[in-house]
């Protein structure tokens, strides 16, 4: 359990390390196929996860300024409320159902990852309104699945907020963790409620594989292409997405 809890650790850190706050969506599939947790489980933890390790990535950005707190608080607050409606709905549907629905969001990722690049600049911001619904059902869909949703928030920060690329890219880590940590503990509930327990240590040592991955895959990324690295990082979300969905499709609909 422990070795393939580290074997995990590892895969999840250089992932988001080489790709940044994309990588978290590995957790997931990690935790319920290499660890071995329930669906629940793995979940619950992945939020945990994706929280610690936004937060502390989130730091340095702060630090130089790049972070846009009106956008924080006008996708991020809705985000939160989404995550906690998410992390509740997810109490009345199996285990099944939400690794479709995750399984699902990872083919959306990999369309993103491997569609041709576009240049995309920040605009003129669009109506509040509209950032706080996106804010809410973005919040609402990750929160349900367990994921940080860095491939979804950013380019609607970037379409809907108008900021520019890398002030998104910051804005985001705020934003990831501020809605995953109110996921977070409404999954817990939901785990105390189905007689469900978090392993903390699995959880620790994803969260320093993580951080570890966050320094040293930074530096790795330098070394590589960063199209081919998005290239093979989108082929690999679309094999694990379609394996995803063809072992639990028969689970869903039985």
């Amino acid at each position: 359990m422990l070795l393939l809890a580290l074997l995990g650790a590892a895969i999840v850190g250089l992932a988001l390390g080489l790709m940044g706050s994309g990588g978290s969506i590995l957790a997931v599939p990690v935790l319920v196929y290499l660890v071995g947790q329930d669906e629940k489980v793995a979940i619950a933890g992945s939020m945990g996860i994706v929280a610690a390790i936004s937060a502390i990535a989130a730091i340095p950005y702060a630090r130089r300024g790049l972070v846009a707190w009106r956008s924080v608080l006008w996708f991020g607050l809705p985000g939160m409320a989404g995550a906690w409606i998410g992390a509740a709905a997810s109490k009345h549907v199996s285990g099944a159902v939400q690794l479709s629905v995750f399984a699902a969001l990872m083919l959306l990722a990999a369309y993103m990852m491997l569609r041709p690049a576009r240049e995309t600049t920040g605009g003129a911001p669009r109506p509040v309104g509209l950032v706080v619904v996106d804010g809410l059902v973005v919040g609402a869909v990750t929160g349900f699945v367990g994921v940080g949703g860095g491939f979804l928030i950013v380019p609607a920060l970037v379409l809907l907020g108008g900021l520019e690329m890398r002030n998104a890219v910051a804005t985001s880590l705020v934003v990831i963790a501020l809605k995953s940590s109110v996921g977070f503990v409404k999954h817990l509930q939901v785990l105390d409620s189905l007689d469900l327990a978090l392993d903390w240590q699995v959880v620790g040592l994803f969260v320093a594989a993580g951080v570890a991955g966050s320094y040293g895959g930074s530096i790795l990324s330098t070394r590589i292409p960063q199209a081919a690295l998005k290239r093979a990082f989108g082929v690999f979300l679309l094999v694990m997405g379609a394996a995803i969905v063809a072992q639990n499709w028969s689970r869903v609909i039985a």
